[in-house]
């Protein structure tokens, strides 16, 4: 960045005192321009949106709407935009929460007139290399299109939407609920991307009989530097159904030089080039099944009829609650039903206090081998039951991502 490069600012406080003292503090650096003031959340957005800043000065506590909430908002919104986090409190979990929603920094109040500075220079350089990145991206696909089309995808805003499936309980075949609705999800004008968040015995891409040396661990160190050309060639691309794959680490020690920091940028990186991100996750609940949960805008929950499956299920939901995440975006699949057993899909939403929007039945003749070959079921047969069964849930996943779209616009 050069010095003639102005940093455009906005500054989101309750509090106007505070508004004027930052103000003031800025007003002594030539290269910083504020440019707007909100005194509120849903003010701040607004803000945002018109005035297009390169940084958000936000306040994480807010009556209206939080400063994390906010900054989720403006991030979907305008992802070349950084966010830098002002609060009272020098919290590990707000900073936490904070990334998590995408913000580039995290300062403690009143900030040092240096440190506030400095910090406002390092984002500021970060959103003029996105918005280069951006513009570089834009033109490529504007010349090049989408094959097929008629229609161009724009990779300059976060549009995909991050889908996690996810099981308390291993063995219910979340990662053959993956491969397969991953399979009805895609189409050239919905692209999908499946991740594997299992980083250290991860064989989601076998499931598509696809092997590869590149994975996740080749995109973790350059998270920060991410660029649609990089990515695509460390994707697989599955040629007959044109999903792409992003596999887990071929060796499994890899898995831990992979932060969830450096997670969390993939899968936003992967919503500017995808429509859907679906990320297979592991049962337990290790740092980055709770970092896919946290980042995603939907969650598929997958149980069977075995009882300990609903009572981890039920676990769950109630860890959910505690936690505050919204039970709109989780939704529950019920995996190889079997019609003669006496659990029925309306018993498991009673107990476990959740809808259950798709039912897969039990098909061993068919899933097995499709999945021994290597060969999603749902190339196999599209008219067969359990594929009717992934059909209703992608259905289900576009009609909740439909109804979440349309709640945050009138939100805004």
């Amino acid at each position: 960045m050069t010095d003639m490069e102005k940093i455009s600012v906005i500054i989101v406080d309750d509090i106007a005192e505070t508004r004027e003292t930052i103000r003031k503090l800025l007003q002594f650096d030539p290269n910083v321009e504020v440019v707007g003031v909100a005194g509120t959340g849903e003010e701040g957005i607004q803000v945002a949106i018109e005035t297009q800043p390169d940084v958000v000065l936000m306040d994480i506590n807010m009556p209206d709407m939080d400063g994390i909430t906010a900054t989720e908002k403006i991030r979907t919104r305008l992802p070349s935009t950084q966010i830098v986090i002002l609060s009272v409190q020098n919290d590990s979990n707000y900073l936490r929460r904070a990334m998590l929603a995408g913000a580039r920094d995290f300062l403690t109040k009143p900030p040092d007139g240096n440190e506030l500075t400095n910090a406002i220079r390092r984002a500021g350089e970060m959103a003029h290399q996105e918005k280069v990145k951006e513009a570089t991206t834009l033109a490529a696909v504007r010349a090049a299109g989408v094959p097929g089309s008629g229609q161009l995808i724009f990779p300059s805003a976060l549009t995909g939407k991050i889908i996690t499936i996810y099981s308390p309980k291993g063995g219910t075949g979340s990662t053959t609920i993956t491969a397969n609705l991953a399979v009805a999800l895609h189409s050239e004008e919905s692209p999908v991307v499946v991740v594997d968040g299992r980083l250290q015995f991860g064989d989601l891409s076998f499931f598509f009989n696809e092997q590869t040396k590149t994975s996740i661990a080749d995109l973790a160190p350059r998270s920060d530097e991410l660029d649609p050309e990089f990515v695509e060639d460390v994707l697989i691309k599955h040629e007959d159904t044109g999903v792409s794959i992003l596999a887990a680490p071929t060796q499994p020690e890899e898995a831990e030089s992979i932060s969830g920091e450096q997670v969390v940028k993939i899968l936003r990186y992967l919503k500017t080039m995808f429509a859907y991100i679906l990320v297979d996750t592991p049962s337990g609940l290790d740092e980055i099944t709770q970092i896919a949960i946290d980042v995603s805008d939907l969650v598929a929950l997958v149980t069977t009829q075995d009882i300990p499956s609903i009572k981890n299920v039920r676990l769950f939901m109630d860890l959910i609650e505690k936690l505050g995440y919204p039970k709109n975006q989780i939704f529950l699949v019920m995996n190889r039903f079997d019609k003669r057993r006496s659990v029925t899909p309306e018993r498991i939403a009673e107990i476990v206090k959740s809808e259950v929007v798709a039912v897969v039945p039990l098909q061993e003749r068919l899933v097995i081998p499709a999945m021994d070959r290597g060969i999603p079921f749902l190339i196999q047969n599209k008219n067969h039951p359990v594929s009717s069964g992934i059909y209703d849930l992608a259905e289900a996943v576009r009609q909740r991502i439909t109804e979440l779209e349309k709640a945050e616009a009138e939100a805004i």
